[in-house]
């Protein structure tokens, strides 16, 4: 019974620490730094690394998954774009998280970091490719063409929609994650106490 109850204690603890992650994503989802074009910088998936570590990928799946289904209220894709940053999202969490709890050392972290790193980007690039490109094109009536020549006011050489992902989508991902990895592990250890609940653990 004791058990099962501290049990209970533990589970309301971490909804209650996904929901509180889950709405400063939110908010962060909302604050973005122009990059490039139409790219834009936002750290609303480093909550989401935070809830990861602390409580496992479970965690960081629904921190996602709250701040996309909230970013529906005011989205201004149809959800497209949501949808895209959640996958993209997914991509960073699950083989981060993955590695992490299989090796629950600094090490571990940054393995874990770099290989859900490269894997959003990689998912950038697709989704780009054939999601949001398309869609904006269709929804906004601007030819894929149009886009192209948006990429080689930037980079001249850029010819095709695959050398626009390869050249501005690519960079622009790595960047984003790299920097959301910088600061969620910056971040990490001196919020570690509040993530699991005032208890430090020696091994995250």
């Amino acid at each position: 019974m004791m058990t099962d109850a501290r049990k209970r204690r533990l589970n309301t603890r971490e909804i209650t620490t996904i929901a509180c992650l889950a709405a400063v994503a939110s908010i962060l989802f909302l604050l973005e730094i122009p990059v490039v074009l139409f790219y834009k910088l936002d750290f609303s998936n480093l909550p989401a690394l935070l809830a990861m570590f602390s409580m496992g990928p479970l965690a960081g799946t629904l921190t996602l998954f709250i701040k996309s289904a909230v970013g529906l209220l005011h989205s201004t894709s149809q959800g497209v774009g949501e949808l895209a940053d959640f996958i993209m999202g997914l991509a960073m969490i699950l083989p981060a998280g993955f590695i992490y709890k299989h090796n629950k050392t600094r090490r571990g972290a940054l393995i874990g970091m770099a290989v859900g790193g490269l894997s959003a980007t990689l998912t950038g690039v697709l989704s780009n490719l054939y999601i949001l490109i398309p869609f904006y094109a269709a929804v906004y009536g601007m030819p894929v063409e149009q886009i192209i020549a948006m990429g080689q006011a930037a980079i001249p050489s850029i010819q095709t929609a695959w050398e626009f992902v390869l050249l501005i989508t690519a960079p622009f991902n790595l960047l984003k994650w790299t920097a959301i990895c910088l600061v969620g592990w910056v971040l990490y250890k001196p919020l570690s106490p509040i993530l699991h609940g005032k208890r430090r653990n020696p091994a995250a």
